[in-house]
């Protein structure tokens, strides 16, 4: 006959467990385990010893509002001789006495969430189960340490952000591990309007990773739910602040947690896609931020982008737009909903753009669905197609309502990038979503998507052409010139009329002020002539028109005055803000008080105002943001200067963000990698 053991009280060896299992920058004042890894507990007997084969004790494990066995939300299991990873199991490590150590493991494939585990008839544990990389039968198993260090481990990162011709890396603190993060990423999934439909059905749904990132595409936006940020791009940010304020994932989740769940306002692409990340890392999914740069937003699904200008080759604003980049994140898992060889990184974007089933969410689909032109696959595979491969038809709106077309030049979804693994330099992934242009397997996509308009355009004839060249150095508050060059291929003199012009423009592509003008109505040029249209950009007629993205369009319209064809060549600059120096004071060591000597020079030939700094980073300033205001201007080329002190918490290679923000230069970001020794 079995007797029940008489438990008195149990250690969950939260410190060995959650070192173990990677969790330990969570803290270790709560048990956090990764599914189908074994993890210790040990139980301390009231009375009695446990015998093998006379002493008995059963588990119950229970996830979510609801739990049952019938949704993978209950398991019911004993002790065995040993410990079986490919289910929940229990076996005793210890010989027979009045202290038993157990070794416990959950399934590779029980959904993720906060669980309670029932010992026998004596008590209860509670523990928090995350998705397992490590775990060769985890459906996000990923087998190369260094990517998981990356994908998974790493706090902090790079965002590109600029142009296509001039990628800007934009630091970000993710702080998946900071303080309390894990609650607020568990209370995202607790408040999808899935979970409050059907708490059951959807705590069984995260078992799957598949599911689990579409509810985060949802979750993060606020467009149909609770969710975390709510998106604005035009019109100012009363009641909020600049999506570019923002330095990282941090306080934008513990805002939404203290606020009810109201959203945070505001958010652009790469803060949605930022926060998206930092909450997969957290729950276990390895994830990246990706930028595809001319990024083309396809609202009727024909994978065409029409755009419009008129005589003067002015833009006129359409819903249909070429953001001059575009931010969504990958993350890491098998498909077996799908045909084989469709596992990997999957796209998806929480950016609200389109509906997909009704809400405001877009994927996963496998990156490589996308590069193969397989665009019945699940989920929204035709839009994000449409991001990189989308054809661009510009059309000339005339004063007497006609319309003729443009020959353009532009192409979409450039210089596809994300951080590298390891470093901060810029990786190009762009062959994992595009074979190279031209290709026979590009065609070969091309007819599986059904993408007629790329397969039927021909190529342009060469006659006359115009380009858009620029300086290397094009810095905010200086005066620069940008050039319209024109080239004649034809064997006949042609005389053409040349229209330049530049605007302000917002990353997602809604223009501004007119910057610098030029119409030339008289351009001559012998066969196989060039010339050089030089117009100047002055700052005191950019600065006060340009946003936050320092963004300027140029754009050159030239008409063939013999042949009446017309041409345009567009290319978006991005001007340079000043560098930040840091240098660290004292030396790096954990626990120890830091001061950041920060620095930037003043590149506008006009005072600063207001100005400040601020500092954060994931384990060097206790998840909060330091700021240092200046009590005084700061003069054209003189420097801002101030002193932030900080206490860095853990060991290890650290990124330092910086923010500066001031009455005419605003949230200019920065950065220094600390190595923080022991």
């Amino acid at each position: 006959m079995t007797q029940a053991l008489d438990i008195e009280k149990w250690n969950l060896e939260c410190l060995f467990n959650n070192t173990d299992h990677r969790t330990d920058l969570n803290g270790v004042d709560q048990l956090i385990v990764r599914r189908g890894q074994p993890f210790s507990i040990s139980l301390y007997l009231r009375s009695g010893s446990y015998q093998p084969g006379i002493s008995s004790l059963d588990f119950i494990a229970e996830t979510g509002p609801q739990p049952s066995e019938q949704y993978g939300t209950r398991a019911r299991f004993g002790v065995s001789p040993n410990i079986d990873t490919s289910t929940w199991s229990a076996a005793v490590t210890s010989p027979p006495g009045n202290t038993v150590a157990l070794s416990i493991c959950s399934s590779p494939k029980a959904p993720i969430g906060r669980y309670t585990l029932t010992l026998g008839q004596s008590g209860k544990i509670e523990f928090i189960l995350l998705f397992n990389p490590w775990c060769p039968a985890d459906e996000v198993y990923m087998d190369n340490e260094q990517n998981l260090a990356e994908y998974v481990l790493s706090q902090d990162g790079i965002i590109f952000r600029g142009s296509s011709k001039h990628p800007i890396p934009t630091p970000w603190n993710f702080g998946q591990f900071e303080s309390g993060i894990l609650d607020i990423c568990l209370r995202i999934l607790d408040m999808n309007p899935k979970c409050l439909r059907n708490p059951g059905k959807d705590h069984s749904g995260r078992r799957n990773p598949i599911y689990v990132t579409r509810v985060l595409s949802a979750m993060v936006n606020c467009n149909d739910d609770k969710g975390v940020l709510l998106g604005k791009w035009s019109d100012g940010y009363e009641g909020g602040v600049s999506p570019l304020f923002w330095r990282g994932s941090v306080e934008i989740l513990r805002n939404w947690d203290t606020q009810a769940c109201q959203p945070v306002r505001y958010g652009q692409c790469w803060v949605f896609a930022a926060v998206a990340c930092s909450v997969s890392r957290a729950l276990g999914i390895p994830c990246r931020v990706i930028t595809n740069f001319l990024s083309a937003h396809d609202t009727n699904s024909n994978l065409v982008i029409e755009r419009y200008v008129n005589e003067k080759g002015d833009s006129i604003q359409s819903r249909e737009m070429i953001w001059n980049y575009h931010c969504w994140v990958e993350s890491w898992m098998t498909r077996p909903d799908l045909k084989p060889g469709f596992d990997g990184w999957q796209a998806s974007d929480p950016t609200p753009q389109e509906k997909s089933e009704g809400v405001y969410c877009c994927g996963p689909i496998p990156v490589k669905a996308i590069k193969e032109g397989e665009l019945t696959f699940k989920y929204d595979a035709p839009f994000v197609f449409a991001e990189v491969n989308a054809d661009i038809v510009t059309l000339m709106k005339k004063k007497d309502g006609s319309t003729s077309e443009v020959t353009t030049t532009g192409l979409v979804g450039q210089k596809i990038s994300t951080k590298s693994v390891g470093s901060d330099t810029r990786e190009d992934i762009t062959h994992l979503y595009k074979y190279p242009e031209g290709s026979d397997e590009e065609r070969e996509a091309f007819t599986k998507a059904n993408h007629q308009n790329k397969l039927l355009r021909e190529k342009p004839d060469q006659g006359l052409h115009v380009t858009i060249k620029v300086t290397p150095d094009m810095r905010k508050g200086c005066d620069f010139d940008v050039y319209a060059v024109v080239t004649n291929n034809t064997e006949v003199e042609t005389k053409c009329r040349l229209v330049f012009g530049s605007c302000a423009v917002s990353y997602n592509g809604f223009l501004g002020g007119n910057c610098g003008f030029k119409d030339l109505l008289n351009v001559q040029l012998t066969p196989g002539a060039e010339r050089r249209v030089p117009l100047r950009l002055n700052y005191t007629k950019y600065g006060d028109l340009v946003t936050e993205d320092n963004l300027i369009r140029l754009a050159a319209l030239l008409v063939d005055y013999s042949t009446g064809k017309t041409k345009l060549a567009t290319r978006n600059i991005v001007l340079d803000n000043p560098e930040i120096k840091v240098r660290i004071l004292g030396e790096p060591k954990e626990n120890r008080k830091l001061a950041a000597e920060i620095t930037l020079q003043n590149p506008l030939p006009e005072p600063l105002d207001n100005c400040c700094f601020s500092i954060e980073g994931a384990n060097l300033t206790g998840g909060n943001i330091i700021s240092e205001r200046l009590g005084c201007t700061v003069g054209p080329g003189e420097d801002a200067k101030v002193k932030i002190y900080f206490t860095p918490t853990h060991s290890g290679l650290r990124k330092l963000v910086v923010d500066f923000d001031s009455n005419k230069l605003c949230h200019v970001k920065g950065y220094r990698n600390v190595i923080i020794g022991k």
